[in-house]
C-alpha cells in the first residue's frame, strides 16, 4: 500500500465530508421540489453540486447545518443555477457567486418551518 500523507488523508476525508453534505442538501431540495424537479436537467444537477460545493467550503459548519434545504423553493434554485452558470462562465467571480448563493440560502436558514 502506497506511503499517504496525513495532509493528503485530510483532504479526502474533507472532500467526502463535502459531498456527502451536498448529497443530503440536494435529496432535501428534490424531495420538497416533487414534481417540479423533472423540470431540471443533469446539467443543473452538475451545476447545482458545484455551487453548493462551494458553498459548504465557504460557511461555517454551524450555520451550514441551520439551513432548512427543504425550503427551498423553485425560484431559489433558478436563482442558484443562474449564479452557478455565470460562475463555471467565467462572468462572475467564484467568490462572487457563491456570495450570492449564500445570499440566497441564508434567509432559507431564518425561515419559520
Amino acid at each position: 500500500m502506497p506511503d499517504v500523507s496525513r495532509t493528503e488523508i485530510g483532504r479526502r476525508i474533507f472532500s467526502l465530508q463535502k459531498e456527502k453534505n451536498v448529497e443530503l442538501a440536494i435529496e432535501k431540495i428534490r424531495q420538497h421540489l416533487g414534481s417540479e424537479w423533472a423540470g431540471f436537467s443533469q446539467t443543473d444537477l452538475k451545476v447545482l453540486k458545484y455551487m453548493l460545493g462551494e458553498v459548504w467550503v465557504y460557511l461555517e459548519r454551524d450555520l451550514w447545518e441551520k439551513i432548512t434545504f427543504s425550503s427551498i423553493t423553485r425560484i431559489d434554485l433558478l436563482d442558484i443555477l443562474s449564479l452557478g452558470r455565470k460562475s463555471l462562465a467565467k462572468e462572475m467571480s467564484e467568490p462572487n457567486a457563491v456570495e450570492g448563493v449564500t445570499a440566497i440560502l441564508l434567509p432559507v436558514a431564518k425561515r419559520i418551518p
